[in-house]
């Protein structure tokens, strides 16, 4: 007579496997990815760190998924102490990926200083480039520009280096 213990021992062993498989699949198939963005306070201008759920696309669609960052990062802070990186209106007008660089144009309320913020356009500017590089292990290069114009050029080139 065989042990019925041991059947109830395959059994279990056998929803654990199940269990195990269909979590696999779920987090293989999940469709969105985390990202990092980075904000300023207000009063003191200190570095706070958001962390978000976005949509992902494929990996044919990386322009889409640069894209999508960067509008959640004009959309600005959850935290009601952090201040946006830009003014309030600022568009992403046109973004390209082209051989690991990103070309993304703002609209012109990005040049504009957020009120009661302590951070300048070149510091909104500066992160913004950082969160891209950060999120993205597939851009190389970030250039930015203001309605057609390429901003801190130089400077983005001295900090990033080539």
């Amino acid at each position: 007579m065989i042990n019925l213990t041991f059947f109830k021992q395959i059994r279990r062993l056998a929803y654990l496997v199940l269990l195990a498989v269909i979590a696999l699949f779920g987090i293989a198939s999940q469709k969105q990815a985390r990202h990092t963005f980075v904000f300023y306070t207000f009063d003191q201008g200190k570095a706070v760190v958001e962390d978000r759920m976005l949509p992902r696309s494929g990996s044919s669609f990386r322009e889409e998924n640069v894209a999508r960052y960067v509008e959640e990062a004009l959309l600005g802070p959850v935290s009601l102490s952090a201040a946006p990186l830009f003014s309030k209106g600022t568009k992403l007008r046109s973004l390209m990926l082209r051989d690991g660089t990103v070309y993304g144009d703002l609209s012109q309320n990005a040049a504009m200083p957020v009120p009661g913020a302590k951070v300048d356009a070149f510091a909104g500017l500066l992160t913004l480039n950082r969160g891209i590089r950060r999120n993205f292990s597939y851009v190389r290069d970030v250039k930015l520009f203001i309605e057609g114009n390429e901003v801190f050029f130089r400077e983005f080139s001295d900090i990033f280096g080539k």
